[in-house]
């Protein structure tokens, strides 16, 4: 049963969403307005005071390692060569790429993680990977894709992380992080207050987007095919990187069951932010957290 109290507020937030959408309590644009609000604000704070309180040293890097050779593996088949069989266009390409291995390590992974591992040690350096690695590499991507003529501006990709606030809250968390320098109370209250909106809000605003796109079908077959890379062939790549670099047992047992959260709400925010995918990474949200219950239950009974 602590792997379905995991999963049951993130059920009843995106219901809760949807039902105010649906009754009119939220207008047409307040899955946008919402989701602007985490990006630019919510997300960034919870961010920062996430890494800036992650110590960088100690880390076991073979375990990160397997963690992150299925996950770039995965990320690169649906990017570049699966999304092109459902006839993606490639501003969305980076967005199915994400749908298929980018974890939800946060709302999600914690909870599992202090259920199931008993420690949210591992669950940090995922975060870490995730924040510094992968999402530059996908925002990127969906900036220069977001040019009206397709250009690759080295200036303006320099300059992403000043006006990107979720890279550069990041970058400033480790930078604190490596430095030893204390937040303020006057400077991490607020930013408390703000972080502790990010999950519900990002939940209401996925909730509130599903009835908007209740009409506009999404292929079951896609919506499969990322869910089976999503929750099984990313944990199994997982397992047989870990063997293959010899990770002990609670150390392999934490990077299958990262490696099989489903896909982060991010995915949506990014999506509805850049104004591509967005109807896909919404129900690839939806899918895989739903199916992962089962699956992080059989990989802990298997590998436990």
């Amino acid at each position: 049963m602590s792997l379905v109290s995991a999963f049951v507020p993130i059920w009843i937030l995106t219901a809760v969403g949807y039902a105010a959408r649906r009754r009119g309590m939220l207008g047409a644009s307040a899955a946008q307005v919402l989701g602007r609000f985490v990006f630019h604000m919510a997300m960034p704070a919870a961010l920062f005071l996430k890494l800036s309180a992650t110590p960088i040293a100690g880390y076991d890097y073979r375990a990160l390692l397997a963690f992150g050779a299925s996950t770039a593996a995965v990320i690169g088949v649906g990017w570049l060569a699966v999304s092109r069989m459902f006839d993606r266009k490639a501003g969305e390409r980076p967005i199915w790429g994400m749908a298929a291995g980018y974890v939800n390590s946060a709302n999600l992974g914690i909870p599992i993680a202090q259920q199931v591992l008993h420690s949210v040690s591992f669950l940090a350096e995922v975060v870490l990977l995730q924040t510094l690695v992968l999402t530059p590499v996908v925002l990127i991507a969906l900036d220069r894709h977001g040019d009206a003529a397709g250009r690759v501006r080295l200036r303006r990709i320099a300059g992403l992380p000043l006006r990107n606030p979720v890279i550069l809250a990041s970058a400033l968390g480790v930078v604190w992080s490596a430095g030893h320098f204390p937040v303020p109370q006057a400077v991490s209250s607020p930013l408390a207050l703000l972080s502790g909106a990010a999950v519900p809000v990002a939940l209401i605003a996925l909730g509130a987007s599903l009835h908007r796109d209740s009409k506009v079908r999404v292929a079951g077959v896609e919506t499969g095919v990322i869910t089976v890379l999503k929750l099984l062939a990313q944990p199994l790549l997982a397992l047989a990187f870990g063997l293959l670099l010899h990770l002990t047992a609670p150390d392999l047992l934490a990077v299958v069951v990262c490696a099989g959260l489903p896909t982060a709400q991010n995915t949506f925010i990014f999506a509805q932010e850049y104004g591509v995918g967005e109807a896909l990474a919404s129900r690839a949200v939806i899918v895989t957290t739903a199916f992962s219950l089962a699956t992080l239950a059989a990989t802990t009974a298997l590998l436990g």
